[in-house]
């Protein structure tokens, strides 16, 4: 196993022109306008997170490898994979940092704007079809998932793989899959070739990328990326909170008096969106229209006509509820590590004209 070349790494970001965040490790996020030109971001404009180098994996010697408390050990190539019962899904990903660039005070970590964030059609196979043939025995209660890549982090001595765990009890009603497809291509470097997990409505960071061994523990798992990076309080980050973005029109642009459309997208890992408000200026909040397919797992567009013409600059936000009841926060709620920021999205905009603002 070796990594893969940076400056080509760079140039496939740049020719996507996403944002480099950061080289060494590769991060890049997504323009908020390219995620609205259709259901899925293609491939090459999806959000790089990194914490290592990528790895680069041989297919033809790369293995799964499946132990710990389970019946029978397993040894999964590629072609075993691709063989048994598959399942595709639309997946909407995010980092559990997106957003922190808006908190403040500063919080450590890679500054995020808001376009780490991404939605893809995972294909691969059921994890639990994999945990099944294995045989989980019943004291498992934790499940850990490898990555191959690697790297040093303060605080530890040697090497650290990227590793993170859920619950076994989590497993049957996850539906995580152990995806070698992305939009019906091969999965690619970038995105964990040749198999990563997916796990819908989690953070980002519960799907492993670059996936070579599935353990079955009894005990509680205290990796790296586990109780020191992750977590809120302790508490390991899971389902992702309840959000919405603007994405049309973009921050700061110059629009002319008249009609406009405000576009945008909302998700929750707890539940569908059951709608999503905007508010022009000190206007009351009007409820959006929810459009386009709905996908329990997947971001949901979501569209409302205005006027605006009242002169000078124009403040318009956007916030977003879910069928369990939760609501976006005006303001960012602080944590040391700087994640789960999913206060209420807002944009200025400057107009040229004078009369008020109305919805149509």
């Amino acid at each position: 196993m070796h990594t893969l070349n940076y400056p080509e790494a760079q140039q496939g970001t740049l020719d996507a022109d996403l944002l480099v965040r950061s080289l060494k490790p590769l991060n890049c996020e997504t323009p908020l306008p390219a995620l609205t030109r259709g259901l899925v971001v293609p491939n090459a404009r999806f959000y790089v997170r990194n914490h290592f180098g990528i790895p680069h994996l041989d297919p033809a010697s790369w293995r799964l490898e499946v132990g710990g408390l389970v019946g029978r050990r397993l040894s999964l190539d590629v072609d075993r994979l691709r063989a048994m019962p598959s399942a595709s899904a639309v997946v909407t990903l995010e980092c559990a940092g997106n957003g922190r660039a808006g908190l403040w005070p500063p919080a450590p970590g890679e500054q995020w704007g808001l376009g780490a964030v991404s939605t893809a059609e995972w294909t691969g196979v059921p994890l639990t079809e994999v945990l099944d043939r294995a045989g989980a025995r019943p004291a498992a209660h934790e499940v850990i998932f490898r990555g191959a890549d690697c790297g040093h982090v303060g605080g530890h001595s040697g090497q650290v793989h990227f590793e993170r765990s859920l619950p076994v009890a989590e497993l049957g009603q996850r539906g995580a899959l152990l995806a070698y497809a992305m939009n019906g291509e091969e999965l690619p470097a970038h995105h964990g070739y040749p198999l990563r997990l997916v796990v819908p409505g989690w953070y980002a960071v519960a799907s492993v990328k670059w996936l070579t061994s599935i353990e079955l523990t009894d005990r509680l798992f205290r990796g790296h990326f586990q109780a020191d990076r992750y977590h809120i309080g302790g508490s390991p980050l899971s389902l992702q909170r309840v959000r919405s973005l603007i994405t049309e029109p973009a921050l700061g642009k110059a629009i002319e008096p008249g009609s406009i459309v405000i576009r945008g997208l909302a998700w929750s890992g707890a539940a569908p969106i059951a709608r999503v408000e905007v508010r022009c200026a000190d206007d009351p909040w009007q409820p959006a229209w929810l459009a386009g397919e709905h996908h329990r797992h997947c971001w949901q567009r979501w569209e409302l006509p205005v006027r605006l013409t009242r002169p000078g600059t124009v403040t318009i936000q956007a916030r977003a509820t879910d069928l369990a009841g939760q609501t976006q926060p005006d303001q960012p709620e602080w944590n040391a590590l700087g994640y789960a920021n999913n206060a209420i999205h807002q944009v200025r905009l400057a107009i040229a004209n004078a009369h008020p603002v109305s919805t149509i």
